[in-house]
């Protein structure tokens, strides 16, 4: 009897430590879906339409998810179910809810669903740009048991009974399409079908947009993703989290946007949890579970740049960095006093090392880690001065902080008495840590003057770190609890920082870890606290592509990882990797200094910057050019080759702009397998040329495998010790390819837009045969 008790007790254990929540913990929406206490209303048909202005009213089905039994086995169910409401006439058994149709723009469908009588939260929308408009470009018929609508690049059909919307492209092929309960008969596995789900436990609502997948189909995006690049058949779990690494399924970054290899993508327009079910439970299905009552999805039709256009013209676009930024960033876990950034800086200078920014991480309060928005005393005699000084070599300043306070914080006890961190039910501190609570406008005017005070000592950028832990059981100024402010939190909180610097200094730049949909609009953003791996790499670049997928177009991470010193074998690999990006930046575990590794590596550390700045040109071009239309600098294949099949399937190789492709060497060895897409493409080390398809490449000079495209022209400009010294006057073209005619675009500071090069051959060489820049730069082709 003792025995069989104590079995008892332990699995009443094990059940109650499975449901154990941890703070900050994802919220997993899927699980609402399947508890036996709550209610499910099936989509079922459509009650009316008005084809006009695309408003209606859907006819949802009650029903409840049950155990279902066959032969010792059970699994899930949901069977019909009735009113268990009093007085039966004041509710519905079978609600007849609002839904919309709407088109944005040519390639952009709105799709609104409501599950109650109280429409969505009044006010605009952070993650919008504005209120989008109306686009009168697509035409209605009346078919057959339904209503469709036809654009430029596909059509909406709206069938009436099983409600059903079926999406197309241009040449009539099926991208995707809802699930109803009559998809899921050709199962003998229960399959969820378009719903929203009641909860017993106080009558809170949220969504299951469910979506068809296709044979083959791949998704891909939704943040800054660690793991394997395409999404189909995974779950992921949209809500802000410090993974305290990169080889995790949770995300400093989630984006609520995703695109598929068919031509579509859809972006979750709510701050609400989202679980994303992309064929993990049930292969058909794409399951959208989204925390908020009330459904706001857009679609986008198009290959990948077009989607990725049409949904910043929605959430915005990434203006241009300042030049400076795109220079090297100096730093490491942490210089403690003005000495040690002015040793620092005195070194690159004095070693010849390229480098833009000086980077004082935790280390610059009295207390390490305890941000008080002041220079210790003790160890910056004149902070300013130093800034000043740094400023005269050619180095900007940059500085870390955090919005949470510990109780040990002098500012603590302001923040708490006057009202400026998140409370709780009880009006106290969910946390023991006070959490500024960017909802509240007299802490956003607060916190602004604490970062105004450092901006006015000259310092050039702000790193706005964490952001991933705004309180889920908090009680907000808007009005709001967690469950709909969390997620929000880093948006907010990248837009206070950004817009400030930006009316102060005139530069549009934050260096910033969270972020929301909308989030892209204040560059620049990093990649977290990798593992200083192998794995930690590989994963950092997946992460990296994953979010330029999500809209964003400048990401960087901490050059040889975070976690621990790295090793030098590591860190020559990783070094390439982080140099071929827009921004780059040296910041881990000490040391991080070139110097520290000895002459050999210092050699080969300056080589590696110094192609980085050969390239500016290159690259801050190819940067306003990505801005411009919402693309990532740093891209997967997919997006340059999207007819190629071959560029969906990679994920550890990445192009930089549009025609430089990059191989990064992910373990010990000198070569490693690279795909290239279709075309001729050349060796940037060796000069050597290869065709499409694998091959086994040895790196170069640099352990890394960097590849031209045919038909590229790649500006370069002499070396200088920081972007500020660059002669922009005198630049050199590599022509790659043997047509009668090439063309680079440039980009140069003061420019206001993009200009274009014309050459041409004359018998074996090229000229310059239109120059807009009028004669003002000094051309060299080789």
């Amino acid at each position: 009897m003792a025995y069989s008790l104590l079995l008892t007790l332990l699995a009443s254990f094990r059940a109650s430590a499975q449901h154990s929540r941890l703070v900050n913990e994802p919220v997993d929406i899927s699980g609402d879906f399947r508890d036996f206490s709550n209610t499910i209303f099936f989509a079922d048909s459509l009650a009316s339409f008005e084809p006009a202005t695309g408003a209606g009213k859907i006819k949802w089905k009650r029903n409840e998810p049950f155990s279902a039994h066959n032969f010792n086995n059970s699994m899930l169910s949901y069977k019909r179910s009735f009113s268990n409401e009093f007085p039966a006439i004041e509710y519905a058994q079978d609600p007849v809810l609002p839904f919309s149709i709407e088109f944005t723009s040519p390639r952009t469908v709105r799709i609104r669903v409501k599950t109650g009588a109280q429409g969505p939260a009044s006010g605009a929308s952070l993650m919008l740009t504005g209120e989008p408009g109306k686009d009168a470009s697509w035409r209605y018929d009346r078919i057959s048991g339904g209503h469709q609508y036809t654009g430029t690049y596909g059509s909406v059909t709206i069938y009436e009974n099983p409600w059903k919307i079926l999406i197309r492209d241009a040449s009539g092929k099926v991208l995707t399409q809802t699930r109803s309960q009559a998809d899921g008969k050709a199962s003998y596995t229960p399959t969820l079908p378009f719903s929203f789900v009641r909860r017993a436990s106080d009558y809170s609502r949220s969504v299951a947009a469910v979506f068809s997948i296709s044979p083959d189909e791949k998704i891909l995006g939704c943040g800054e993703s660690f793991t394997r690049l395409d999404k189909n058949g995974q779950k992921l779990v949209l809500w802000t989290h410090d993974p305290n690494g990169v080889e995790t399924p949770t995300m400093y970054k989630p984006i609520p946007f995703y695109m598929s290899s068919r031509g579509y993508g859809m972006f979750m327009h709510t701050t609400s949890p989202i679980t994303c079910d992309f064929g993990a439970t049930y292969g058909e299905s794409n399951a959208m579970q989204v925390g908020d009552e009330n459904l706001d999805l857009f679609v986008f039709l198009g290959q990948p740049k077009d989607i990725l256009d049409a949904y910043t013209d929605l959430t915005g676009k990434a203006s241009m960095p300042p030049l400076w930024s795109f220079g090297l960033w100096m730093s490491r876990i942490t210089y403690f006093s003005e000495q040690d950034g002015r040793n620092v800086a005195a070194k690159l200078r004095q070693n010849r090392i390229p480098s833009d920014v000086i980077h004082f991480d935790t280390g610059w309060f009295e207390t390490d880690w305890r941000c008080d928005y002041r220079f210790a005393p003790s160890r910056f005699k004149d902070p300013e001065g130093m800034i000043a000084d740094l400023r005269k070599q050619g180095f900007r300043t940059s500085l870390w902080q955090l919005p949470y306070f510990v109780p040990k914080n002098e500012l603590y006890p302001e923040i708490v008495t006057n009202g400026l961190a998140v409370k709780n039910a009880n009006g106290t501190l969910p946390y023991e840590d006070a959490v500024l609570d960017f909802s509240n406008p007299n802490t956003v005017k607060w916190y602004e003057d604490k970062i105004a005070g450092l901006l006015k000592l000259g310092v050039s950028a702000i790193k706005v770190d964490f952001g991933e832990a705004a309180p889920l059981s908090g009680v907000y100024a808007s009005g709001r609890t967690g469950f709909y402010e969390h997620n929000l939190y880093p948006l907010r909180y990248n837009k206070i920082v950004s817009e400030l610097t930006r009316k102060m200094t005139g530069d549009n730049i934050i260096w910033a870890r969270s972020t929301w949909a909308g989030s892209q609009r204040y560059p620049i953003h990093w990649g977290g606290d990798a593992e200083t791996t192998n794995k930690g790499m590989e994963a950092q670049l997946r992460g990296g592509l994953s979010l330029g997928l999500s809209g964003f177009t400048f990401w960087s991470h901490d050059i040889g990882g975070f976690t621990m010193k790295t090793p030098e074998d590591l860190y020559r690999r990783w070094l390439p990797m982080g140099l071929l990006a827009s921004h780059s930046r040296t910041h881990g575990q000490a040391p991080k200094e070139p110097w520290e590794y000895g002459e050999d590596f210092q050699n080969y550390f300056r080589k590696a910057v110094e192609m980085k700045y050969k390239l500016m040109p290159y690259i801050y071009t190819q940067s306003k050019l990505a801005s411009e239309k919402g693309l990532p600098m740093v891209r997967a294949l997919l997006v340059e080759f999207p007819d190629d099949a071959g560029a969906w399937l990679v994920d550890n190789q990445y192009m930089l702009g549009s025609d430089l492709l990059v191989a990064p060497l992910f373990e010990n060895g000198k070569t490693r397998s690279v795909y290239l897409p279709k075309g001729k493409w050349t060796d940037y080390q060796t000069g050597k040329v290869y065709g499409s398809g694998w091959h086994e490449i040895a790196a170069g000079d640099l352990d890394v495998v960097i590849m031209v495209r045919e038909g590229a022209v790649l500006p370069h400009v002499g070396v200088a010790q920081s972007t500020s010294d660059i002669d922009w006057s005198h630049i050199t073209l590599a022509t790659y390819g043997g047509g009668t005619t090439g063309k680079v675009q440039l980009f140069l500071p003061g420019q206001k837009r993009v200009k274009e090069v014309v050459l041409k051959k004359k018998g074996s060489k090229y000229v310059v045969n239109t120059d807009p820049f009028g004669g003002k730069i000094k051309w060299e082709i080789r």
